[in-house]
């Protein structure tokens, strides 16, 4: 007997991106880009599909005082090239830290992403800032509003599916 494999497969309508912020301050740079990326992927949630855009928005707050582990502060090299004959450009860890703090968070997601056009799509939901504040803060707002309606509507529902308690009943004298 040949049993079928029930899958879900949520449609472009019934996928819902929330607005995810984290703070970089204190973490480990490969610790957070891991976090980040599950997220953007949408693995954390039980609809994940592979095809399809079903990961959050995530902001990235204070990425000036992400930290890195071991020598990478004084060893690790960005390199680029623009495909011309000596064009090869090295940039250590410590300069980009000063110029450029978001760049070192976003590459390290970026390698963790897809490399397909999905992937790219996801990456530009990545909103990375060096300071704490960002200018998100209404969707964060709308996300978090949106959760509490949820949860309220699920407990409704909950009450709604419980019996009513059922009261004891009062005992009869007994008969002598």
């Amino acid at each position: 007997m040949v049993t079928k494999i029930k899958q879900y497969n949520p449609s472009v309508s019934e996928v819902v991106s929330d607005w995810q912020v984290i703070d970089a301050s204190g973490q480990v740079l490969g610790r957070l880009a891991t976090q980040v990326a599950t997220l953007l992927m949408g693995k954390h949630r039980p609809t994940y599909v592979p095809h399809m855009l079903s990961g959050d928005f995530v902001i990235v707050i204070n990425a000036t005082e992400v930290k890195v582990t071991g020598l990478k502060a004084e060893k690790k090299i960005y390199k680029r090239h623009s495909q011309h004959p000596g064009n090869l450009k090295e940039i250590p860890y410590t300069r980009m830290q000063e110029r450029h703090p978001e760049r070192i968070i976003e590459l390290a997601v970026r390698g963790m992403l897809p490399k397909t056009k999905l992937g790219r799509q996801m990456l530009k939901r990545l909103k990375i800032y060096s300071g704490a504040e960002h200018p998100h803060s209404a969707q964060v707002l709308g996300s978090e509003r949106r959760e509490i309606r949820e949860a309220a509507a699920a407990e409704k529902l909950l009450a709604a599916k419980k019996p009513a308690a059922k009261k004891p009943a009062a005992k009869k004298p007994a008969a002598k």
